[in-house]
């Protein structure tokens, strides 16, 4: 266990280290004038001259070389200040964590909705595989992860906001505004949980000591509360660490489709109106959040599977 949060510890400060790094290049190697562009974010475009873009450009020390912004940056990181933001000049830090509790509650919402719909669909079609529900899932699940994020967010608008009008189309407020961009989340995590699901569930109830289990007289729930959710449990917790990539993309998308306002959809906008400190706090705790999260399923595999913990 130790050991584990040791490299866990050292695998957050590569992606610190890297995530800066790359951002920071890319952000420098994009085209077009990012004075003009943080003037345009800070006055509007239709303000926006060469006066004020230079008087930023003085401003921001924008004509200095782009090593000693990133050296200066680094610094900075390292007493964990991400700066100020280069367009509202409000801090990085505090911006970061505003969008990111929008977020989380987002991830988390469509994270629980795709368990109460994936897994158990999964794990009644492993029961009785290749009945009609399997077959109907196979297919559901594949045409499902499938669609883009985005294209899946339009279908859900089209048809329980346009035609139905029983839900807003985007937006932020209520609770109601958050069920799109969580469903959308949900249902492609959700299309790849229930395959785990159902093809462990198979694996579990074709063993031999699931089989022994019913010999001793004991009831089909009983064998599958004692014998078989726990052992399903392990391949389905350690996917949700390869899933934490579909969801912290997804995010971006959906987030920026449905007008949310998380942490995708202020990246988005920092990176048009090239605002490299947003960018990379955003990036920074996106990729922390992303091993804090790994790190949460390599404990909670360890707490299910005894063999683990006896290693």
């Amino acid at each position: 266990m130790i050991r584990l949060l040791g490299f866990r510890l050292l695998q957050a400060a590569m992606v610190a280290i890297l995530v800066g790094a790359l951002t920071f290049l890319l952000m420098t190697l994009l085209p077009g004038d990012a004075a003009y562009r943080i003037a345009a974010g800070r006055y509007g475009y239709d303000m926006v001259n060469v006066a004020a873009a230079e008087a930023v450009r003085a401003e921001l020390n924008l004509d200095q070389p782009a090593i000693w912004r990133f050296l200066a940056w680094m610094g900075d990181l390292l007493t964990l200040d991400l700066g100020k933001s280069l367009v509202s000049s409000i801090p990085v830090t505090e911006m970061v964590m505003h969008e990111l509790e929008s977020s989380v509650r987002l991830a988390l919402g469509a994270v629980f909705m795709s368990f109460l719909i994936g897994p158990t669909l999964g794990i009644v079609a492993g029961l009785r595989p290749g009945g009609v529900l399997d077959k109907g899932l196979l297919l559901l699940s594949t045409v499902t992860r499938a669609i883009p994020h985005f294209v899946l967010g339009v279908i859900l608008v089209l048809v329980f906001a346009v035609s139905l009008a029983i839900l807003p189309s985007a937006g932020h407020g209520t609770w109601v505004h958050s069920v799109l961009p969580t469903l959308t989340l949900a249902l492609g995590l959700a299309a790849v949980s229930s395959r785990i699901a159902r093809d462990a569930t198979e694996k579990i109830a074709s063993s031999p000591f699931y089989a022994f289990g019913r010999l001793k007289g004991l009831g089909a729930v009983t064998v599958f509360m004692r014998h078989g959710l726990r052992n399903i449990g392990v391949p389905i917790v350690t996917y949700l660490g390869v899933q934490l990539v579909y969801l912290i993309e997804g995010v971006v998308v959906v987030e920026t489709l449905f007008a949310w306002p998380g942490i995708g959809h202020g990246l988005v906008h920092a990176i048009v109106q090239r605002d490299i400190p947003m960018v990379q706090g955003t990036a920074l705790a996106m990729g922390l959040l992303f091993v804090l999260l790994n790190t949460c399923v390599d404990l909670a595999n360890h707490l299910i599977d005894p063999r683990r913990r006896d290693a």
